[in-house]
């Protein structure tokens, strides 16, 4: 079974393009429950493959008190592998299919106030390469609603500064082109004026943000820049750099823009993705009425 892993891995990251996240995240899942079967790293029989060996790894996540959206990860995997094994006829079953999704618990995004955010992002300042380069990743994550790896993942071919548009590339390798704002592209524009030299990556490509030594920045790094920069803003209850994207669609949706084109922008492959945002603004429109009337 450990050998199935690796093919299917190899499958599903050359014929599916998942990203690098997802197949460590479906190597670890996997792994977990075949570790359960045998000693950590001792060759698993396709027998051994069966839902009393899922329930127990469910029983484990569980008694590890991992969340609800982390279990239902892990099972999404075991159901994908276990397809890859009956299509291979590894197994003869699919253990996998009929067991339940926990039930995910409805949270709406965290965002950001507009006019709190704008004003910090207006504040930050500083002439040297690194203060100009917080403040351009700042205002591109929040102009262009782009994701974490997205954003570090640019390179300077991407970027069309005099039209303002952004070729983002995005889960599953699929590409977008987002309008990038004037604020944006000036903070752009004075960050590329100082940064130190970047390094040639594959095919030639230069990284748009990179640290001192030139090399492409971490996204560990821009979620460290994010937490210090915009600290006030989160009022004490912390911030993530996908804070910013979720901030971007609902002051979108807030200004009376199309739900089709939030959708495009931010790269949803379905509408029903996108729509979470419309009960963000329900929730403050509720919010409103009720300090604001007086038979609330």
């Amino acid at each position: 079974m450990r050998e199935a892993l690796e093919r299917f891995l190899t499958e599903l990251g050359s014929l599916r393009r998942a990203s690098p996240h997802t197949l460590s995240a479906y190597r670890r899942d996997v792994t977990r429950v075949l570790d359960l079967a045998g000693k950590p790293g001792a060759a698993v029989a396709p027998s051994a493959w069966t839902r009393e060996l899922l329930e127990k790894g469910l029983r484990e996540l569980y008694r590890q008190g991992v969340s609800t959206a982390t279990a239902s990860r892990a099972l999404a995997a075991w159901r994908s592998f276990s397809r890859f094994c009956v299509r291979r006829s590894i197994v003869a079953s699919d253990p996998a299919r009929s067991l339940p999704f926990p039930r995910m618990p409805r949270r709406l995004p965290r965002t950001l106030p507009s006019q709190d955010l704008a004003a910090a992002l207006d504040r930050l300042s500083g002439g040297d390469a690194n203060a100009r380069r917080d403040r351009a990743m700042l205002e591109l994550a929040y102009s262009c609603g782009l994701r974490l790896s997205e954003l570090v993942g640019l390179n300077e071919g991407d970027m069309d500064l005099a039209s303002r548009l952004v070729r983002v590339r995005g889960k599953g390798r699929r590409e977008r082109v987002v309008p990038m704002g004037d604020t944006a592209r000036t903070a752009i524009v004075a960050h590329l004026a100082v940064r130190p030299v970047p390094r040639p990556g594959p095919g030639g490509t230069k990284a748009v943000f990179v640290n001192a030594q030139g090399t492409r920045l971490s996204g560990r790094t821009f979620q460290r820049i994010v937490r210090r920069r915009l600290a006030e803003v989160a009022g004490g209850l912390g911030v993530t750099p996908h804070a910013l994207r979720h901030s971007f669609a609902s002051h979108l949706l807030d200004r009376g823009a199309d739900l089709r084109a939030i959708q495009e922008m931010l790269g949803h492959r379905s509408l029903a993705t996108t729509q979470v945002y419309t009960h963000v603004s329900h929730a403050r429109l509720k919010k409103a009425y009720r300090q604001a009337h007086p038979r609330a």
